[in-house]
This record gives structure tokens, C-alpha cells and sequence, in this order.
């Protein structure tokens, strides 16, 4: 794993905006390998519709889901590596964006909130499951790759 590189393709053009004046699209194409492409832009919330295109991704959504994505991926291998069954996996995470130690404005705070469903003999208790999350966490590559403060509350119906 140590060296391997993950690569992403970028591209925006400005077709036709005056562009120095600022009103140009922020509307962009994220290109992974296998040929995915997703349609991306600023956050609206950062710059308005039509300058950002609401149905696209924006990079703070991104961050967020790949923590999400990311988390989610390690539980699923320690679960089926303890004979858990999981038949359902969902996360409702929230980043928060705020200014951070060194005055600038960044995602704060990225929680996680999943919720899973379980079957088959043998269940987790309450316990378990917190250290499933808890070793998740500790291995998800993402995390560690960020300063932004990562909590993972598990869905009190979990």
C-alpha cells in the first residue's frame, strides 16, 4: 500500500465568460480511473447559483463523504472478519466548516453517524460494535490524513 498513487483528472473550461470580473461557472469535471466522472463546482454556499451548479459535488461534500466511505469500508472488513453479517450500512455525516487554530476557515469537524443493520446468529453487542467503529477509525486512511476532528457517533438504532 505505502507509495501506491490514487490520481484524479480536473478540468474546468470558461467558455466564454469575461472571467477577470469574477462571474464565471465554477462547474467542473472530477475524471477517476474507469472513466467516472462527476460533475463538480464550488459550494453554493461559498459562491452563489448560477456561478456554482447546485447539482454537482463540491469539494467540503467530498471530504466529507470520503471519510464517510472510507470508515465505512473498514468496518465492513473487520465485521465479516469477526463472522458478523451486515446487511446495511448507512452514514448521515456533517461536516462543519469554521476557522481553525490558525485563523483560517476550515472543516472543523467531520461526524459521522452510521447506522447498521445486522444479521444471522450472531449479533454484536452494544460493545462490540463501538470497537468495530472505534478500530474503523483508527485504520481509515482518510482520517488519518486530515487534522479536521473526526467523530463517529454510531445511530442510537444501530
Amino acid at each position: 500500500m505505502a507509495g501506491h498513487e490514487y490520481q484524479a483528472r480536473i478540468h474546468w473550461e470558461r467558455r466564454g465568460a469575461l472571467f477577470t470580473d469574477q462571474r464565471y461557472s465554477r462547474a467542473h469535471t472530477w475524471h477517476f480511473d474507469g472513466g467516472v466522472e462527476v460533475p463538480a463546482s464550488s459550494s453554493p454556499q461559498v459562491v452563489r447559483v448560477p456561478l456554482s451548479a447546485e447539482n454537482a459535488v463540491d469539494p467540503e461534500e467530498a471530504l466529507v463523504a470520503a471519510l464517510s466511505s472510507c470508515h465505512m469500508l473498514f468496518f465492513l472488513s473487520f465485521a465479516a472478519g469477526r463472522g458478523l453479517r451486515v446487511d446495511e450500512y448507512s452514514d448521515d455525516a456533517v461536516g462543519v466548516m469554521g476557522t481553525n487554530a490558525a485563523g483560517k476557515t476550515a472543516m472543523v469537524r467531520v461526524t459521522l453517524r452510521p447506522r447498521v443493520a445486522f444479521s444471522g446468529e450472531r449479533l454484536p453487542a452494544r460493545d462490540e460494535l463501538a470497537a468495530l467503529h472505534h478500530r474503523a477509525h483508527e485504520e481509515c486512511f482518510i482520517a488519518n490524513s486530515v487534522t479536521t476532528e473526526v467523530r463517529v457517533e454510531p445511530h442510537p438504532d444501530a
